[in-house]
């Protein structure tokens, strides 16, 4: 079953573009701020006054006023101002950064009244078709229509962004930076912070990721300090890999929880049910849409000098209720569950790892395979690559939660 954490696929037919990182590897509201799409803050804005509206109930509506008088520091792209890797472009995405810096307990009414005011342009778009128009007039509106949507698409996924960003600060957790080497050449300088990772996550759900960092690391899980010199490619490839897997993990124990509390869990889940198991081995996480491409994990073995368990993927997987009743899953349930619902979300996990490991030099030779010549190699510790591993389960559990979210209130996902 753990194989679910080796693949994600991806359909041919969904229309949205794989990274790099994570392709195969042969292995104008009345009651709410508006931004013209030309603003930007100013690095030298010495005082940002923002008012957030909390939604209207009936002719009465509260408002919080919001003055950040701190001044804005002279680089704001730069390392000690940056929360996330990800730097956010949109009008929205700017204006919720500013939020998540001075006032993050604020965020979720900001969302709120920007996802209010997306249906609300998304609404007044659908009204202004016009039926009669043809010719010149109607390719001219139909392009202006394709313009605001992808703008409110972008705005769209950085809305979700910023709150997996928030949960992190929430849970006072900070996310890993840009990979780049210190002058030792290690990339792991920062805070382990693995311990409060593991308590964002249910008991049974944890014990799935310990499975998942047993593939990855093998022996070497309880070894802190040994440095490895590792592919920054395939490194960048776990991490994208185990955002799908916290993604799907999320989802299958939110269900798992629920049947629990109801106590209608079935009996295969008490039981180690070895009948699934092949089955669950042939299961990936998906992309929206199907399961014709497969994108497989960073293959472990390539790691030097033999770090890794000679039993291979297998190797120390202990059975655990949740993984046992994720084997009771009939494959269509099964896979429903390990597709990503969003082509916004798979282009939240495309960037934010972009953003953390760069974009890497790969060619595709005239044979079809690919050429890594150009990919460079990091010196990592395996503590330090255990906590990027659990911040990309946790980043894709938090990326479930917000997309619900918003769903709620903002209706985008297509399945």
């Amino acid at each position: 079953m753990d194989a679910v954490a080796a693949s994600v696929v991806r359909s041919p037919a969904t229309p949205c573009k794989p990274s790099i990182l994570i392709a195969r590897f042969p292995l104008n509201g009345p009651c709410f701020a508006r931004f013209p799409s030309n603003s930007r803050f100013s690095s030298k804005q010495q005082q940002l006054c923002t008012s957030v509206f909390m939604p209207r109930q009936g002719h009465r509506r509260r408002s919080l006023v919001v003055r950040a008088a701190a001044p804005f520091p002279e680089s704001p792209g730069s390392s000690s101002d940056k929360i996330a890797p990800l730097k956010l472009e949109s009008p929205v995405g700017q204006f919720l950064s500013q939020i998540l810096k001075d006032h993050p307990h604020l965020v979720p009414a900001a969302v709120d009244q920007q996802l209010e005011q997306l249906q609300t342009d998304r609404d007044a778009d659908q009204q202004k078709q016009d039926p009669s128009a043809s010719g010149t007039d109607l390719v001219l509106y139909r392009r202006i229509a394709e313009v605001k949507a992808n703008e409110r698409k972008k705005a769209l996924e950085e809305i979700l962004y910023a709150l997996v960003v928030q949960k992190f600060m929430d849970a006072n957790v900070s996310l890993i930076p840009s990979i780049s080497p210190d002058p030792s050449g290690r990339v792991d300088s920062w805070p382990s912070g693995a311990g409060k990772l593991e308590h964002l996550h249910s008991q049974e759900a944890y014990e799935m990721i310990q499975n998942h960092l047993t593939l990855i690391l093998g022996n070497r899980i309880g070894d802190s300090t040994s440095v490895a010199q590792i592919s920054k490619l395939r490194v960048g490839q776990l991490y994208a890999a185990s955002v799908m897997y916290g993604y799907f993990l999320k989802r299958v124990d939110q269900r798992f929880q629920l049947e629990k509390t109801m106590k209608i869990l079935p009996s295969a889940t008490e039981e180690d049910n070895s009948a699934h198991q092949t089955a669950m081995d042939d299961k990936r996480p998906s992309v929206a849409g199907g399961a014709t491409h497969v994108m497989s994990h960073p293959e472990v073995s390539t790691w030097p000098d033999g770090d890794v368990s000679p039993g291979g993927f297998g190797y120390g997987i202990k059975p655990t209720r949740l993984r046992n009743y994720v084997m009771s899953f009939d494959s269509d349930t099964l896979q429903r569950y390990a597709t990503i619902r969003s082509k916004e979300a798979v282009n939240i996990i495309e960037k934010h790892t972009e953003a953390l490991f760069g974009r890497p030099e790969i060619v595709i030779t005239p044979g079809g395979t690919v050429d890594s010549s150009k990919d460079e190699n990091i010196n990592i510790s395996f503590g330090g690559l255990k906590r990027l591993v659990l911040e990309a389960v946790t980043f894709g559990s938090f990326l479930w939660d917000v997309e619900s979210y918003v769903e709620s209130r903002y209706h985008f996902v297509l399945n």
